[in-house]
């Protein structure tokens, strides 16, 4: 004989207000339709929010840009373009500061000649003057 016993579970359902319907526009809703995934949620979650002032946002917006490395190639072309002679930089330009070394794209391995053999000391000089030495300790020079 098998016994079989009944146990009834009672269960508290608790109700959450629902949040109140929005209108979604029909690009939204095409949008959703033709990919068959709505998105709007995520959009919703990305959103900036509000409440937050420029100020608060800004620093980290012109980190993200990484605006301070751009200031700092544009003051590196100024005085490039300020102190070298014109007909060398007529065939290269500064590309990266590195760990102390200045690297300069040259038009061709002839310039490229040229310029470490005539200009390379004059070069490092100038720089090291604009900027300092130990900011600048070496010139590196390739084609590019």
């Amino acid at each position: 004989m098998v016994k079989f016993s009944v146990f009834s579970f009672r269960f508290s359902v608790q109700t959450f207000p629902m949040p109140p319907a929005r209108k979604i526009p029909a690009r939204q809703r095409v949008l959703a339709q033709w990919r068959g995934v709505d998105l709007s949620p995520l959009a919703i979650e990305r959103a900036p929010k509000p409440g937050r002032s420029a100020g608060d946002v800004m620093p980290q917006v012109l980190k993200n840009l990484k605006m301070e490395m751009r200031r700092a190639d544009l003051e590196i072309i100024k005085v490039w373009n300020a102190t070298i002679d014109p007909l060398v930089t007529a065939h290269a330009h500064p590309a990266n500061l590195h760990k102390g070394t200045l690297f300069i794209k040259v038009d061709s391995d002839v310039w490229k000649y040229e310029i470490i053999r005539y200009h390379r000391k004059e070069i490092l000089r100038r720089m090291q003057y604009g900027f300092g030495m130990e900011k600048i300790r070496k010139v590196q020079f390739s084609v590019g």
